[in-house]
């Protein structure tokens, strides 16, 4: 075993996170459900092939200035 090994430690963190889903069982659904309306949504082919076209080659050095 570690010799540094704290078992029944659990941090102020931890613990608020159990107790938040234990009173609110729902928050991982909660959770999803916002994810699917801001991330999980159908690319648009089209609008990815013109943002892909208008894309600008970057310089090697970003912070140079060109003269």
């Amino acid at each position: 075993m570690f010799p540094f090994a704290r078992p029944h430690y659990t941090s102020d963190t931890t613990q608020f996170l159990e107790r938040l889903k234990t009173e609110r069982p729902t928050l991982e659904s909660e959770q999803r459900q916002g994810r699917a309306l801001l991330w999980d949504g159908d690319m648009n082919a089209q609008f990815q092939a013109d943002a892909n076209a208008a894309r600008v080659p970057q310089q090697a050095y970003v912070y140079q200035t060109k003269a």
